[in-house]
């Protein structure tokens, strides 16, 4: 008997094994699109071996259950029906139910988290206006003369506003050492990390990048290599009252603050804002940025084409949309959303399966029990409540399970970024609402078809 139920079990799993590998091999080139990678289905000795070896180890660990445990029962006392299995049908029917579903909950709660984050991500207004602003890298033409770059730029239809920066915002990269800018009252214990960014005129307006207080750089005041531009997070790290018109030093060199912007986001909400300084250096920007008009993008970017082309013969036009490199910072986090949708679906499918067939096995030992309950008068509706009921007493154990697990390790996902949303108790309701609504339609179907069997079919043979 041991050896027909383990040598049944590893068969199922040979057999699943099989229809695995076959899944992989059709699912894999999707798998490695999703995720980015490039893993390939390389069968090798070693492969092939782990392989082996884990299919007979979870057929022999499966099988244990009746290779051992029912083999060794007495056959007069299972005819006698005096089996006693209340801590065998606890541990290895309801205990697997209420682990299924406790993974099912964490993902659905998992799944609803990442969404509304990533929502969150893309709805936040970032402090700068990063729709339909292309970018590209100075070089020929644009690079020796950049002014006139620009000037003609700004005449071709569609295009609203051009400027010149030295890196892109979306890019919290240091640009200064904490010893890099000194201003009135400043300590040695003030080591503040500024994010410094060279910039030509109007650039501020391209992105349209709100004032504080203060002015931009302007053609009409003059030379402005002298002034300098902050953010309200420099500001109020450096402790300043009414900044504007106060002299600071950058790198030794004297500059009048002119302006305050408001606070923007630099790279992803991982980090938070960082302090922030605008200088007025052309020579030193690097890229060319173009704020084009909405719903003209195509029209705009082919009459670009052909300006670069014209203007700067033997140079490839390559561009790129700044909200594009914002959603390169998410790449991890799309990922996570799309991975998170798929398991928690195959969770929940298992999961179902799982109480499908607890529900048959319960349907089945209690099939006496239901058929005298309907002869003494009990309704088909009553016997089904009956039986849902068990059932629902394992989802709950599963929700208790399962709730605090998702609310720290969601806690501890959000707490990478630096802006997030709050977890709400919503969120937790819809998924233990979802896992009974869930588990009474799975239970539902089998309950009620177990209350419309025939009593005397069940009842005749005693």
């Amino acid at each position: 008997l041991v050896v027909q139920f383990l040598g049944e079990a590893v068969l199922m799993t040979f057999l699943s094994l099989t229809v695995a590998l076959a899944l992989v091999s059709m699912l894999l080139p999707a798998f490695n699109q999703l995720t980015g990678k490039q893993i390939s289905l390389d069968p090798t000795p070693e492969w092939i071996g782990t392989l082996l070896v884990l299919c007979v180890a979870t057929g022999v660990i499966s099988g244990s259950y009746p290779a051992f445990y029912l083999s060794g029962l007495q056959p007069v006392s299972m005819f006698q029906g005096r089996v006693k299995n209340a801590f065998s049908e606890l541990l290895a029917r309801k205990g697997l139910v209420v682990f299924q579903f406790a993974i099912s909950l964490f993902l659905i709660v998992a799944v609803v988290v990442v969404h509304r984050q990533l929502h969150f991500i893309q709805s936040k207004n970032l402090g700068y206006d990063k729709s339909n602003v292309l970018y590209l890298e100075k070089e020929g033409a644009a690079q020796q003369n950049p002014e006139a770059f620009l000037a003609a730029l700004r005449k071709i239809p569609g295009v609203l506003n051009a400027s010149a920066i030295q890196q892109s915002v979306v890019q919290n990269a240091s640009g200064a050492s904490p010893y890099g800018v000194d201003w009135p009252g400043k300590t040695e214990k003030d080591l503040i990390n500024f994010n410094i960014r060279a910039v030509d005129y109007d650039l501020i307006e391209t992105l349209d990048i709100p004032f504080r207080e203060g002015r931009s750089f302007s053609r009409a005041f003059g030379a402005e290599e002298r002034n300098i531009i902050f953010n309200e997070t420099a500001i109020r790290a450096m402790g300043l009252n009414d900044p504007v018109g106060k002299s600071v030093r950058l790198w030794g060199e004297e500059k009048t603050i002119i302006g305050v912007v408001r606070d923007f986001h630099l790279a992803s909400l991982h980090e938070p804002i960082a302090p922030m300084v605008f200088t007025y250096r052309p020579q030193n920007t690097a890229l060319i940025m173009a704020k084009i008009q909405a719903g003209q993008e195509q029209a705009t970017i082919g009459r670009l084409k052909q300006f670069y082309q014209r203007y700067n013969p033997g140079c490839v036009f390559d561009f790129r949309f700044l909200d594009e490199d914002y959603q390169a910072l998410y790449v991890s986090e799309n990922r996570v959303s799309t991975l998170s949708r798929y398991f928690a679906g195959l969770a929940i499918l298992i999961s179902c399966l799982g109480l499908f067939g607890l529900a048959t096995f319960t349907a089945g030992q209690r099939s006496k029990e239901i058929g005298i309950r309907k002869v003494l008068g009990a309704s088909v509706a009553g016997i089904t409540r009956m039986l849902a009921a068990d059932f629902l007493r394992l989802v709950v154990l599963a929700i208790v399970i399962a709730s605090p697990l998702a609310w720290w390790a969601m806690r501890h996902w959000l707490g990478e970024f630096a802006y997030h949303i709050d977890l709400q108790p919503w969120m937790f309701a819809g998924a233990a609402a979802a896992a009974i609504g869930i588990a009474l339609l799975t239970v539902g179907v089998q309950s009620a078809r177990a209350a419309l069997v025939n009593p005397v079919e069940v009842l005749r043979k005693e």
